[in-house]
């Protein structure tokens, strides 16, 4: 299939009701961070993304949220997809995206150069989904903070050695800086600023 046609292939089926269920699934993993939840909607957009991720976009995304992509996604079809089926534009700075799209293997950009909010307004911050691996067999990480009781263990594969550093200096600003959704397939952990998060000790 040629790459325009790609374009126009591959958007919900039944878009309310698909965004619904995608939208709640979110909000329960954003409400209770290191939860890992099952998106069940079906989208199929240009490689490299997965079908996951393309249908947070599509749940997400609109004419209000400008888009930030890596290279290799801003080569792809993907910017031709997400105007047509979400009416999303493309963005080439980081600090004017609302969201922004990481594929598995691609490098994940330091936090801090994305939007950050503002102490008014701590919600015009960029959201980052970020594909990975999986979610067991790599660094163990602590997660305590608000929606979780005691404390919660991951283990992601794919994330830098530095994601912790990162994540810490992304809370130094709170009520300031950037939520993280994190896809492993058809599974997703959702990572808000409020987390605190540490490697746990051997």
């Amino acid at each position: 299939m040629m790459s325009d046609t790609l374009a126009f292939a591959g958007g919900f089926q039944e878009p309310v009701l698909e965004a619904q269920t995608v939208f709640r699934t979110l909000m329960d993993c954003m409400a209770r961070p290191g939860t890992i939840g099952h998106v069940t909607a079906i989208a199929t957009p240009p490689k490299p993304l997965n079908a996951a991720s393309g249908a947070i976009a599509l749940t997400l995304c609109d004419h209000d949220t400008p888009v930030w992509l890596t290279q290799t996604l801003g080569a792809s079809a993907l910017p031709g997809w997400l105007a047509f089926n979400a009416g999303a534009t493309v963005t080439d700075e980081r600090q004017n995206a609302r969201f922004a799209f990481i594929e598995k293997g691609a490098m994940l950009p330091n936090l801090c150069l994305f939007a950050q909010g503002t102490q008014e307004y701590p919600d015009r911050s960029t959201t980052l989904l970020v594909e990975i691996d999986a979610f067991e067999g790599g660094r163990p990480l602590v997660l305590t903070g608000p929606g979780i009781r005691t404390e919660e263990e991951i283990a992601p594969v794919g994330l830098p050695d530095m994601f912790a550093h990162f994540w810490s200096e992304n809370r130094q600003g709170f009520p300031r800086g950037v939520d993280l959704i994190l896809v492993a397939g058809d599974k997703i952990l959702c990572l808000p600023r409020t987390t605190v998060l540490r490697v746990k000790e051997a």
